[in-house]
């Protein structure tokens, strides 16, 4: 059996969603355009680097979640989808998940991004599983500003994938075939794991250990 898992931000799409959904409402004049950018811009940094303080990366950007109703999160997430997201999208990246659907008994995205951001996206790509970092909710569905369980990074990813097997009776092992596409050193122990390692529009550090162990690189742009 084949496994195939897609990392989101920088592999399927030419740019990073979370950092677009930030810059997205700040464009809508949600909070100060200036100050919000430049923590953005950082954490975003920090991500590029491999130090990004996860939790502290979380509550600044499930903060908003919490102030506006599930409503208006959701019409302006309409509108993000077609101003960001859709110019994001390559033909190389559609045909890839295309081929991955048609070979593999199961196919996932696994990225930090929440839920929220990414759910429509995996939907655009066709892709019904999504492992996300899960933004808590209240009991009538509005989002709390905090995080639900392990956030879906670096080992975190593993953590999340082994969970979401188990909850449809599979285990890792059971895959004789185990694909994974990204982008970043972040992802390093999800890929290190893969028995088909796949390395999509490189940083640098990816790049140079991706030629030193043989790893096929892509670039897929929009």
């Amino acid at each position: 059996m084949r496994l195939a898992l897609f990392d989101l931000d920088h592999t399927l799409l030419s740019g990073d969603s979370d950092f677009e959904w930030g810059q997205f409402l700040a464009a809508q004049g949600v909070f100060d355009s200036v100050h919000h950018a430049a923590e953005n811009q950082a954490f975003y940094d920090d991500y590029k680097e491999g130090k990004l303080d996860i939790d502290a990366f979380l509550a600044f950007q499930l903060e908003p979640l919490a102030r506006f109703s599930r409503a208006q999160l959701d019409q302006w997430h309409r509108c993000f989808m077609t101003e960001r997201i859709l110019p994001l999208v390559s033909p190389a990246a559609l045909e890839r998940v295309r081929a991955e659907k048609a070979r593999a008994q199961l196919v996932a995205i696994v990225t930090a991004t929440n839920r929220f951001v990414t759910g429509p996206i995996a939907s655009l790509f066709g892709i019904e599983h999504l492992i996300a970092t899960e933004p808590a909710q209240n009991e009538v569905g509005e989002f709390t500003g905090k995080v639900q369980g392990i956030p879906s990074f670096r080992e975190g990813k593993i953590t999340r994938v082994d969970e979401w097997l188990a909850n449809l009776g599979h285990r890792w092992q059971d895959f004789t075939e185990t694909a994974f596409y990204s982008d970043s050193q972040n992802d390093l122990p999800l890929l290190e794991r893969a028995s088909e390692p796949v390395v999509v529009n490189p940083d640098p550090v990816l790049s140079d250990l991706a030629q030193q162990r043989g790893w096929p690189v892509y670039y897929w742009k929009s």
